[in-house]
């Protein structure tokens, strides 16, 4: 068996008084496309910024790529982040930027030796790769559509060449016709990069379309984890109800 990119071993967290995880565990392969579904408030987003160490849990164990992030030091963890690439709900583009600098961001931070020409080149690159025009990169993120700001902010996410993308709500606040063709460039991605990647979402399309396994929270625990048409048929009333606005697919 291929070694996991991502360990979640008996995740503990608490927030406001209450245990949003209370014993999570589970595992990521390469190139895999994971969805992790969920009720408002079972901590998806919180469990998202823990895998990539903006936040520590209050118990159990988190790994990436083999590496204990509790073990880490602010050096190793700063190399193991480029591993990884963040997409977070909103695309969070610098506003004041224009794309091609939002994009060039990563290289800066991460790879200031990098010529300017090569990292130009770069920048266009992942901008294709994320399937934007040309003239996208000289633009403000103020003047792209919803679904050209979400390929934007995924092109800066694969600034680094990751192994593993993390994405929050990767269609949220896009048309159908937007987020299915985010779908696709993402499938693509995955299966031309090996990429591996985990998304939340609570678009039933993406999880029939995209996802090759989901994974279900209720009340602090994971509940079903498996291909999208076994889920759909759990016997859970959650599940059901999530469900239920959508027909199982025969697969």
């Amino acid at each position: 068996m291929t070694a996991p990119v991502v360990e979640v071993e008996d995740l503990r967290t608490r927030l406001a008084g209450r245990w949003v995880h209370d014993g999570v565990s589970f595992a990521l392969r390469p190139g895999e496309i994971v969805a992790l579904i969920g009720g408002s408030g079972t901590g998806k987003t919180v469990l998202l910024n823990q895998l990539v160490g903006l936040r520590h849990p209050d118990g159990g164990r988190v790994k990436l790529f083999g590496h204990d992030l509790a073990q880490l030091g602010a050096a190793a963890l700063q190399a193991l982040r480029r591993r990884f690439g963040l997409l977070f709900q909103d695309g969070a583009l610098f506003s004041a930027m224009r794309v091609a600098e939002n994009v060039a961001t990563p290289l800066r931070e991460h790879l200031p030796w990098l010529p300017a020409p090569l990292r130009d080149e770069v920048v266009n690159l992942k901008l294709a790769l994320a399937g934007l025009p040309p003239d996208a990169a000289n633009k403000m993120p103020s003047e792209l559509s919803g679904g050209m700001r979400k390929r934007a902010a995924l092109a800066r996410a694969l600034a680094l060449e990751p192994e593993l993308l993390l994405l929050d709500e990767p269609t949220s606040g896009l048309d159908p016709i937007s987020a299915r063709e985010f779908d696709r460039t993402l499938r693509v991605l995955v299966d031309s990069l090996r990429l591996t990647v985990l998304l939340t979402t609570h678009d039933l399309d993406s999880l029939w379309g995209l996802a090759d396994r989901i994974i279900v929270l209720f009340e602090g625990k994971v509940i079903a984890d498996g291909p999208v048409w076994e889920v759909a048929q759990t016997p859970h009333e959650w599940i059901r109800s999530y469900f239920d606005t959508r027909t199982v697919h025969d697969q």
